[in-house]
């Protein structure tokens, strides 16, 4: 994927150490490039890593020990001294948590350990754990809830297999029905790390403490809210069991897209920053303008509103900054795009679904240029999706919520079965299956135990099927939501994680596509500009706070600017 014409661009050139094929990787002074500090890995890649530390130097006893060191530790600072019950399964998980117990229980606090299966099935490092627990171990049973104020969920590892059933699943039901707060380890019980999904039963945690690397599952619903707060604690896993790793996904940070961002440059003009041209329609006439603004304040040099003859007197009064021209009756854009110069654009806000939409969307992507295709602009072509797919090309940014993806995606085979079971992301089978993406509840998560169940939800993760409609368009796939996942063809993906809840309101979407819009304009590659663009809308929301509408968010933009640019200079320092 290459920049814009660099005529039209005043942004530096990427360099190769945080943005491109480097993605992965984080360079120390004069050493070797190691995993970056922002890779999300798969439980089988976190597996992997565990079972090299003992030839890199690093036993399974050492990495147990600090493990459990840094639950004991996350739960001291959290609460007071409190009946913790420990509930240990019987892998690494089960023995971080007897760590765990034993470390609380010689800081003071009144500790009961209970076992989920026999104490003979024990092997390997969770048997040197619970060996040095000198206390009684009982049975892991609903019972030995009784009186906790704490309870410490260390059943089951992040490598989900099948939904628990039988005991185990009743035993999940009573931790949330306890009334005490849960501290899971890893993952709450019953939450695919891999997928964020739940085949079954899932514990519901207050806080999660996991270890090296963030797991895909801790960022994508329903297990982000399943999770509660999340702490990822270093527990000395050397960099030679990680180095082999390849990374399925990232958590967005500007440390993967600071070097290619667009910052104005002294000998910089307007034309140089870009020209961003947005194509509006003659209904809900405030999205266009919502986008426009968001261009501007993020970076485009000059915003144009193409707008319809009858809606043209009301958006130039409203815009000051922005400039407006009137389409012809019949909605060609010939002559809105006759300036090459005009070098990003951006349709769907306000567009309508009128089948001249799809004419228009179709024109601006014969143009070669950037483009950004928001809200009606994939509508349109619901029933046709191959009309759009077949016509999208490299700088090219899709910005679909999960009724219009569904609607342009469902139908590819590409995507609705193409990265099942045992795909890419190393997930699949049944822990693959139930829940849903951003489905029930104020938080996404729904059904009595806090988890949804949907049988019509896709088997494949949200980031399995933003990645597969990536490849299949050819385009980068910008799949919103409060687990917002941005795809590039090329297979990078990353998964966002600084969206509030406040977002969740009419026009917040305009305002994103007009930041990916003026970022291209400034000369910023697709995949980089979507990213930052998402990380940028997501700051400015945060700052905000309650009460937030959606004109609010470009006057914050300049806020969310200087936080990024306080964090290049702390870089560079």
């Amino acid at each position: 994927m290459s920049a814009p014409s660099p005529a039209l661009s005043s942004a530096a050139p990427p360099a190769s150490g945080r943005a491109g094929a480097a993605l992965g990787r984080s360079r120390r002074a004069g050493g070797p490039a190691h995993l970056s500090p922002h890779a999300l890995l798969s439980p089988a890649q976190m597996g992997a890593a565990d079972r090299a530390a003992p030839a890199a130097g690093v036993p399974g006893t050492r990495l147990m020990a600090a493990a459990g060191a840094a639950v004991a530790r996350a739960i001291r600072e959290r609460w007071a001294p409190t009946p913790v019950r420990v509930l240990c399964g019987p892998g690494n998980n089960g023995g971080d948590g007897f760590v765990a117990a034993r470390l609380l229980r010689e800081a003071g606090w009144p500790v009961r350990v209970a076992l989920w299966g026999g104490r003979d099935a024990l092997r390997g490092d969770a048997a040197w754990a619970a060996e040095a627990w000198s206390g009684p171990v009982e049975p892991a049973v609903p019972g030995c809830l009784d009186g906790a104020g704490l309870i410490v969920d260390a059943l089951l590892g992040a490598g989900l297999s099948r939904a628990p059933d039988g005991a185990l699943e009743a035993l999940i039901h009573a931790v949330n029905a306890a009334g005490a707060p849960v501290c899971a380890i890893d993952v709450p019980t019953g939450l695919d790390g891999a997928s964020g999904r739940c085949p079954g039963a899932a514990v519901r945690a207050d806080l999660t403490v996991t270890f090296c690397r963030r797991k895909p599952g801790h960022l994508l619903l329903p297990g982000r809210a399943l999770c509660g707060a999340l702490i990822c604690a270093g527990i000395g896993m050397p960099d030679a069991a990680l180095d082999a790793i390849v990374p399925e996904a990232h958590v967005n940070h500007p440390d993967l897209w600071a070097d290619a961002f667009p910052w104005p440059r002294s000998e910089g003009h307007k034309y140089r920053r870009g020209h961003a041209l947005v194509v509006g329609g003659g209904r809900m006439l405030g999205a266009s303008r919502l986008a426009c603004l968001a261009a501007a304040r993020i970076g485009a040099g000059l915003v144009t509103l193409a707008a319809p003859p009858a809606a043209w007197a009301i958006q130039a009064g409203a815009l000051t900054s922005v400039m407006v021209e009137a389409l012809p009756p019949d909605g060609a854009l010939d002559q809105a795009l006759a300036d090459p110069r005009r070098n990003a654009l951006l349709i769907g806000p306000g567009l309508g679904r009128a089948p001249e939409g799809r004419d228009q969307v179709l024109a601006l992507l014969a143009t070669g240029r950037p483009c950004v295709l928001d809200a009606d602009a994939l509508s349109v072509f619901a029933g046709r999706p191959d009309a759009l797919l077949d016509a999208l090309h490299g700088h090219c940014v899709l910005t679909p919520h999960e009724g219009e993806f569904a609607s342009l995606f469902d139908a590819a085979p590409e995507v609705a079965g193409g990265v099942g079971a045992g795909g890419a992301s190393g997930t699949g089978g049944a822990a693959g299956v139930g829940g849903a993406d951003g489905v029930g509840g104020a938080d996404g998560v729904g059904g009595a135990d806090g988890v949804g169940g949907a049988a019509s939800a896709p088997a494949e993760s949200k980031l399995q099927r933003a990645r597969a409609a990536a490849r299949r368009a050819g385009a980068v796939v910008v799949l919103k939501g409060a687990d917002t996942v941005i795809a590039a063809p090329d297979g990078r993906c990353v998964i966002n994680d600084n969206a509030p809840p406040t977002l969740a309101t009419a026009g917040t979407g305009d305002v994103l596509a007009g930041c990916v819009t003026g970022l291209l304009a400034a000369g910023m590659p697709a995949f980089e500009a979507a990213c930052a663009a998402v990380w940028l809308h997501g700051l400015a929301a945060d700052q905000l706070g309650w009460g937030l509408l959606a004109e609010d968010l470009p006057g914050a933009l300049p806020g969310a600017l200087a936080v990024l640019a306080g964090m290049d200079r702390d870089a560079e320092e």
